[in-house]
């Protein structure tokens, strides 16, 4: 690896850790969960969503200032787009929680939130690996899983939204779970869009 060309690869994998320790933080909030503690834990996960934003910008400015960079800079500053998106989206997850004054944590959103770890957890791998991506044997398989991973966040959206249908209730209450549902789904569908990402400049460059 070009001298130069470290820095961009050492800003993907840091900013994978970020979402990592995001979606590790969303789910310690859903587990302990209380009401009136939302607006320390929506400061806490603000702080993590404005550190991947640095990263993001970060980004923006080598790639404004770079003569020539390891891949199209185009697919650098999609990635690192893509990238910005899952953080922005786990953060308004915590949102939800408070616009629609959630008071109690259903089940199935706790295990919706661990498997989003699991995702990031695959996204952090891969995002090591990517620095070596025309040699590494794992990250073709990594973004298998992410696809696996997010193929399962799916079906746990439909069994949680036939619940809520099953289950009846307040209605007021029925449609603030089913928006939070939809976006912890997007936060799969972003880890995936992380991972075809990754996919699309291996297939470009090698």
């Amino acid at each position: 690896m070009a001298k130069g060309d470290k820095f961009y690869f050492e800003n993907f994998y840091e900013t994978s850790l970020i979402l990592k320790s995001a979606a590790e933080y969303l789910t310690e909030c859903l587990k302990d969960f209380e009401e009136t503690k939302i607006e320390k834990m929506l400061l806490k996960m603000h702080e993590l969503e404005h550190s991947a934003d640095k990263k993001h910008h970060a980004m923006n400015e080598a790639l404004i200032k770079a003569f020539v960079t390891p891949v199209d800079r185009e697919d650098l500053d999609l990635l690192s787009v893509r990238l910005d998106d899952v953080a922005d989206k786990l953060e308004e997850v915590l949102q939800k929680f408070y616009v629609y004054d959630i008071k109690t944590i259903r089940p199935d959103a706790i295990l919706f939130a661990e498997k989003l770890v699991d995702v990031c957890d695959l996204v952090s791998k891969m995002m090591d690996e990517f620095k070596a991506f025309k040699k590494s044997k794992k990250i073709r398989e990594l973004i298998i899983e992410i696809n696996s991973a997010e193929e399962e966040c799916d079906r746990l959206f439909l069994e949680s939204m036939r619940n809520l249908t099953k289950e009846g209730g307040d209605v007021l209450e029925l449609m603030s779970w089913r928006k939070i549902y939809e976006c912890l789904e997007a936060c799969a569908d972003a880890c995936e869009h992380v991972g075809n990402c990754v996919g699309s400049v291996i297939m470009k460059n090698t």
